[in-house]
């Protein structure tokens, strides 16, 4: 009898297996396998759409002449497999675009041949990654990119923005800071909240900015109704865009948050009494809508407004996304020059907004191409500070009230007389109702001030809240004018 039938088969497929593919685990203790030289990797538990690691198994022994096995074989093989990997060296996987090494990120562009653009200060290029520098996660949503075009001189961007119906150059600015922003792992961004008139475009804007980055085969979604089929989609892709808002719920509102800056989901493992699964997420998030209503301060801080009007000459969809797939290698291009541009630019990181790194790109971007990128994003965290107060009748009374106050001068009160304060003054003579959601309590009213905090600052008037012997106290004040020539900053 030949030697290799003597060999049970869970040994063929463990020999094989070490000798085609290379094992490592994640921090989550995820066991992923990767063919030698190429970057993408594959769960070896997954029965996916996307394809398992036990499906590129078979199909490898069976070309190679080794046939077809049972599933027990298999089974035992992988198990083997899966214990001796817990034993190697943890690496990460990513999504769509990944740290490298020297300084560099990586942008998968969802090819099979594992092609993807190495992105540096000092040039781009188009190669296969090392596996051990980057290992590629694919899902359903990961769709494919054409290879980007060399020495564009711009004129992807200028493509784009023919496409697009943005309703001013500031609008324009943001969108490409945006795009930039998508191509750096490390830097969370805003969520940009695309709105105008009916008609003006918005869901069309917001797919070319998305398929700039996911691929033609990206769409938009609406909203998931709960908050665990929302993070299962954010998991899933890189960019998470939600189209035709009409309301934010806090809970949907608290979420973009988590989104837009970073958080982890457990839930408990299917099948296990104690064990768990982590998701860690931090995503692009893009946003249409005509108005959502009333808007969260937090949520104010993490958002980005593009405008559009309506088009003068419309055209058709097919005649539309025709041009724009034949232009989409030209506006990588750009999009890639221009990115490389900017991380090569120095400049100083503002330190008056709460999205430092998005504001420090935008910075960056200023110097290397001079938009005005920075007071376009400083004009629109303005104009959505003017959002939040409008929606909230506390902050508009609070603000009356600190007309009243003189400047530079404490105020000093507990929680319960400021609000009877407040409420007084909103009451007026004619003593009307307050409306409904009014703090009720001394503790109500300092949670919704807290919340107020940042946008209250931003108009001038300064909250803090400190204790004596006696009692706590909310402390208002309405700071001095600046000397001639120096900003105030808010904080």
């Amino acid at each position: 009898m030949p030697e290799d039938e003597k060999n049970p088969a869970r040994q063929i497929i463990t020999d094989y297996a070490r000798d085609h593919f290379r094992y490592f685990r994640t921090t989550e203790g995820t066991v992923y396998a990767q063919k030698n030289g190429h970057p993408v990797a594959r769960p070896i538990r997954s029965q996916g759409a996307t394809g398992s690691h036990r499906q590129e198994l078979m199909v490898g022994l069976f070309h190679d002449g080794y046939g077809s096995f049972n599933g027990s074989a298999l089974k035992e093989a992988l198990d083997l497999i899966e214990a001796l990997a817990l034993s190697q060296d943890v690496q990460a996987t990513y999504i769509r675009v990944a740290p490298g090494f020297d300084g560099a990120t990586w942008l998968d562009l969802g090819r099979d041949d594992g092609q993807s653009v190495r992105i540096h200060p000092t040039g781009w290029d188009i190669r296969i990654p090392d596996p051990r520098e980057v290992s590629w996660r694919r899902t359903q949503l990961t769709g494919e990119l054409p290879l980007p075009e060399k020495d564009t001189d711009g004129k992807g961007i200028d493509a784009l923005m023919r496409l697009c119906n943005y309703a001013n150059v500031e609008s324009e600015c943001l969108a490409i800071a945006w795009l930039i922003g998508c191509l750096e792992p490390s830097v969370p961004v805003p969520a940009p909240f695309l709105t105008g008139p009916q008609g003006a475009g918005k869901s069309t804007a917001a797919r070319m900015l998305m398929r700039i980055i996911e691929g033609m085969s990206s769409d938009l979604r609406r909203a998931p109704k709960d908050e665990e089929n929302l993070i299962t989609a954010v998991a899933a892709g890189w960019v998470t865009a939600l189209d035709n808002l009409s309301h934010l719920t806090p809970d949907l509102s608290d979420l973009m948050c988590c989104i837009v800056t970073g958080a982890e989901s457990i839930k408990r493992a299917l099948f296990t009494d104690g064990d768990v699964v982590r998701s860690r997420y931090r995503r692009p998030l893009l946003l249409t809508g005509i108005d959502v209503g009333v808007i969260r301060p937090d949520l104010a801080e993490r958002l980005l407004t593009l405008r559009l009007e309506r088009p003068r000459v419309r055209r058709t969809e097919a005649e539309l996304w025709a041009e724009f797939e034949q232009v989409l290698p030209l506006i990588l291009g750009s999009l890639l020059d221009l990115t490389v541009k900017v991380r090569a630019t120095q400049a100083n990181i503002p330190s008056d907004l709460r999205m430092a790194d998005f504001a420090h790109l935008c910075a960056q971007l200023d110097a290397a191409k001079g938009f005005g990128v920075l007071n376009a994003y400083r004009a629109t965290l303005d104009e959505l500070n003017d959002d939040v107060i409008e929606g909230d009748l506390l902050a508009q009374t609070v603000l009356k009230h600190a007309e009243s106050l003189n400047p530079g001068a404490e105020v000093r009160m507990t929680s319960t007389e400021w609000l009877h304060a407040i409420t007084q003054l909103y009451t007026g003579d004619d003593f009307r109702t307050v409306p409904k959601g009014w703090p009720t309590t001394g503790k109500v009213f300092s949670d919704r001030l807290k919340r107020l905090q940042p946008t209250l600052a931003a108009r001038g008037v300064l909250v803090d809240w400190g204790r004596t012997k006696a009692a706590r106290y909310i402390e208002m004040t309405l700071p001095t004018a600046p000397p001639p020539g120096e900003q105030q900053t808010a904080f």
